[in-house]
């Protein structure tokens, strides 16, 4: 079983059913990364060139022929950070970040040998978002991505050209120390195994047709 089969406890994570204020025992410290803003963007970017490295298998047979290429993380890379406070708004800054995205890259060579290979793509966001105010623990810049794009060419010299879908979410956090309320220590359920039942199905069919 686990939380969410067949596991009875008021103390497990799930819907809130009655008095939310029900079992509440304590008020606890916890270590979390505090969110103090985000923003999303998502757009089609075309014409992006990727250097692509480490093909697998080696010395593939040219030209190349593309197939697909997507992230390989969720967390992309931020550099040249440039945080600019706006004056005429109050906790507000101009945040301008590039953000390198890792990128597996799929296709086939000349002999229709299939192979990957990596690369990057860099993606420019100036944005504007809020910013906590002055404290002895400073805020960092963190991005979330994601790319897809299946459509591309071989441009030569391990070089390919594409369109890629891309979604990056920008956030301001903070490490912090929070003060939430608890109803303590959650207990864990013994797992399930997992069993494949050949007759399932055969044995619960009528013994004759209907």
């Amino acid at each position: 079983m686990s939380f969410f089969c067949n596991f009875q406890s008021d103390r497990c994570p799930g819907q809130i059913n009655g008095n939310p204020l029900n079992g509440l025992c304590e008020k606890v410290c916890v270590q979390a990364k505090k969110v103090f803003d985000a923003c999303m963007q998502q757009s089609q970017i075309n014409d992006i060139v990727l250097n692509i490295t480490n093909l697998t298998p080696s010395n593939p047979t040219y030209p190349l022929t593309f197939i697909s290429a997507k992230s390989t993380v969720s967390e992309g890379t931020i550099s040249n950070l440039l945080i600019e406070p706006l004056a005429e708004r109050p906790h507000s800054a101009r945040v301008k970040a590039d953000v390198t995205i890792p990128v597996s890259v799929a296709y086939t060579d000349a002999n229709g040998v299939e192979g990957v290979a990596t690369s990057t793509v860099t993606v420019t966001k100036d944005v504007i978002l809020n910013i906590p105010s002055a404290s002895i623990m400073p805020y960092t810049v963190e991005s979330v991505v994601s790319l897809v794009s299946t459509l591309g060419n071989y441009t030569g010299d391990n070089q390919f050209t594409i369109d890629a879908c891309v979604s990056i979410i920008i956030k301001i956090v903070m490490e912090v120390e929070l003060l939430i309320p608890s109803y303590g220590y959650t207990p864990i359920p013994p797992c399930q195994e997992y069993t494949q039942e050949v007759c399932a199905g055969f044995f619960e069919l009528p013994m004759y047709p209907e």
